[in-house]
């Protein structure tokens, strides 16, 4: 069973598949340990709280830790999170 897999069924979701205003923590990074390192520098740790400022075709703003961060699709297609009821 793919990780993807299971992170479907414990309702986990990846950064960009979060619409704008969509409020989730960070559980865990998918990527290699480069950009684990680089994802990791910019505040999105896991048991990080973020909040999607704007996802429209291009970077997605996130907020994170109080500051608000672009970060490619490519990139947040690894960054798996776990929505928060508001």
């Amino acid at each position: 069973m793919g990780s993807s897999t299971v992170a479907k069924r414990r309702g986990l979701l990846t950064l960009d598949m979060l619409p704008p205003g969509a409020r989730a923590r960070v559980v865990r990074i998918d990527a290699g340990i480069r950009a684990v390192r680089r994802i990791i520098e910019m505040g999105l740790t896991p048991g990080a709280e973020i909040e999607v400022v704007m996802s429209y075709g291009g970077p997605i703003l996130v907020k994170v830790r109080g500051t608000v961060i672009a970060i490619g699709r490519g990139i947040a297609r690894k960054i798996l999170v776990e929505p928060l009821t508001p």
